[in-house]
This record gives C-alpha cells, sequence and structure tokens, in this order.
C-alpha cells in the first residue's frame, strides 16, 4: 500500500438536512392530499382567522357606518351593560336550559341507534332504517319549521292523535304556550339529528376487527355482552372526542330551529343568546354591543372546552390535544 495513497473519509449530512429530505420526499408522495388539505387550511385562516381582528368591534362605539377602525372606542362599557341587563337572566337560563338537555338527552342517542343498527342482521333493512333516519338532515328548518307549526296547531294532526286517544279534551295551540316550547325545541332536534350524528359511530363501529366477536361468541357472550364489553369500549375515543365537541358547542342553542319557532307568546322561554344578538344587537342596529356579547360567549365556550377535554384527558386518556 503506498504511503502517500489519500484516506476518503465519508461525508455524513448534517441531520437537519436528512429530516428535510425526508419530509419533502413525503410531501411530495401525498402532494394531492396536502392541496386538499391546504385549501382547508387556507378557508380557516381567511373566515375564520383574519376575520378575528373585528374584535375590536366590541371595544369601539361602531354604528354600521364607514370604517370600525375609525370609530371611537368605548372601552368596556359594552361588557358593562351585558350584565346590567335585566333580559341577560332569562336569555342565559334558556340557552343553559336547551344546551344542557340536548347534551344529556341528545348526546347519547346517536350512540345507541349506532349500536343497535349494528346488531341488524338484514343488509336491506339496516339500509332503508339509515336511510329514513338520515332524510330529515337534509331538511332546513325553514320547513321542518313549517310541517312543525302545521302539527302543534290546534287543528293540528297532533291535537287529533291526543284527543283521538282521550290524553286531551280541547285542542292545545302547543307553540303559543311557554311551557311546552323547551320539549318541541329539544325533541325536534333529536329528530332530525340522531340519524345524521350516528354516522361517525357507524363508521367506527365498522373498523373493529370481527374476531373480537367471533372470540367473545365461542366464548358464550350475548349481544348484548358484545356490545357492553367489545364495542362500547373500542368507540370509547370517538364518543369522547364528540363530547368535547359538544360540551364546547353548547352555548350555540341552534339560531335557525328556534327563529323560526319562536313567537312573542313563547319568548319567555325561546328567548336565547343567539336570538338576543340578533334582535338586540343586529335589528337595533348596536353592533359593538353584539360583538362584546358574542365576545363573551366565545371566551365562556373556550373554557368549556379546555374543561372537557381535561377531564376526557384524565378519565379515558383520550382528547383533542
Amino acid at each position: 500500500m503506498e504511503a502517500n495513497a489519500e484516506v476518503q473519509v465519508p461525508v455524513h449530512k448534517p441531520a437537519s438536512g436528512r429530516k428535510r429530505n425526508r419530509f419533502l420526499s413525503r410531501f411530495y408522495s401525498q402532494r394531492y392530499l396536502q392541496a386538499m388539505a391546504l385549501l382547508g387550511v387556507a378557508w380557516m385562516i381567511l373566515f375564520n382567522y383574519l376575520p378575528m381582528y373585528g374584535i375590536i368591534i366590541a371595544f369601539k362605539q361602531y354604528i354600521g357606518i364607514g370604517n370600525y377602525t375609525k370609530a371611537p372606542w368605548a372601552g368596556w362599557e359594552h361588557f358593562q351593560a351585558i350584565f346590567e341587563d335585566d333580559l341577560m337572566i332569562q336569555v342565559i337560563r334558556n340557552t343553559l336550559g336547551i344546551s344542557l338537555l340536548k347534551l344529556v338527552i341528545g348526546f347519547p342517542i346517536p350512540i345507541l341507534f349506532a349500536l343497535f343498527l349494528n346488531e341488524l342482521r338484514s343488509l336491506r333493512f339496516n339500509r332503508i332504517v339509515q336511510t329514513i333516519t338520515y332524510l330529515p338532515h337534509f331538511l332546513s328548518w325553514v320547513i321542518l319549521g313549517g310541517i312543525l307549526t302545521t302539527w302543534l296547531a290546534d287543528i293540528g294532526i297532533i291535537n287529533d292523535v291526543l284527543m283521538g286517544l282521550g290524553f286531551i279534551k280541547e285542542p292545545i295551540f302547543y307553540l303559543s304556550e311557554p311551557k311546552y316550547f323547551w320539549t318541541i325545541v329539544i325533541s325536534s332536534d333529536i329528530w332530525k339529528e340522531f340519524g345524521w350524528s350516528a354516522i361517525i359511530y357507524i363508521a367506527a363501529i365498522s373498523s373493529i376487527s370481527p374476531d373480537l366477536y367471533e372470540a367473545a361468541t365461542i366464548d358464550g357472550a350475548g349481544r348484548f355482552q358484545r356490545m357492553r364489553y367489545i364495542t362500547v369500549p373500542s368507540i370509547k375515543g370517538t364518543i369522547s372526542i364528540l363530547f368535547i365537541l359538544a360540551v364546547g358547542n353548547i352555548l350555540n342553542s341552534n339560531f335557525d330551529q328556534i327563529l323560526v319557532l319562536k313567537n312573542q307568546l313563547n319568548e319567555s322561554t325561546s328567548s336565547v343568546i343567539d336570538i338576543y344578538v340578533y334582535e338586540i344587537g343586529i335589528k337595533q342596529g348596536r353592533f359593538s354591543y353584539s360583538a362584546a356579547v358574542g365576545l363573551v360567549k366565545g371566551i365562556i365556550a373556550l373554557f368549556l372546552l379546555l374543561l372537557a377535554n381535561s377531564f376526557s384527558k384524565r378519565m379515558n386518556q383520550s382528547s383533542l390535544f
């Protein structure tokens, strides 16, 4: 071997360079999926984050004319007015009452529906049931509100059935009675959405390995035991995530539904935050005040979301973040 022979030392690329190359290679191989995702990110930035600059309206005296950035500052005046308004207690009571009942009653129903639907052996009957339960979701509340108003009128089908069965002696116009409004809103919302909401649970159930059910059947487990010890634990993560989102959305009482069904006679139980913002803030031109109400609502919703996420992480080890 020659003494002056050069020894070649292998050149290693920095770890950051290798990671960057792997990232670019993976990004290119997923370029079509990434393009779809980037469109969603762009949409979110454009319609959710950029408009957040308008929050400053809540701290100004903006009357809807001209550039809101040049409107005079009002400080905390609008926030103080929120807590001094006598209607706010009624509005918060109605909002929390309707939303909590929807959460307590309406949240488990799609889960139970998906569990029992999964036990149907007839594929044709399964599809028929799914189609029937999905259908109301695709109808707007303008259409469903008209249907409900007709059914619940004093000459509607509900009164005819109840009088025919002997439950009532005289017809009742249910939408004119405040004591019936919460029941109508909650039951109609469940009827409209439970079939559609069950899709996510049905998809989660379909990903469970059939081997688990076969092993449980061999061990002598019945349908309800398989449901309890296999199906429910397997979709626990999905249930937790949707529960967190439902808690974060608890201050939203479905504006479209209540706007269609409310009237002056049931106003004491139909006035919720969204309706309050529309009537007090928008219709009366109090844009800064309505922005302040929306900001307070958003902060409370964020707190509820974080609280539900922390609770879910401790109880089920499943969370959004």
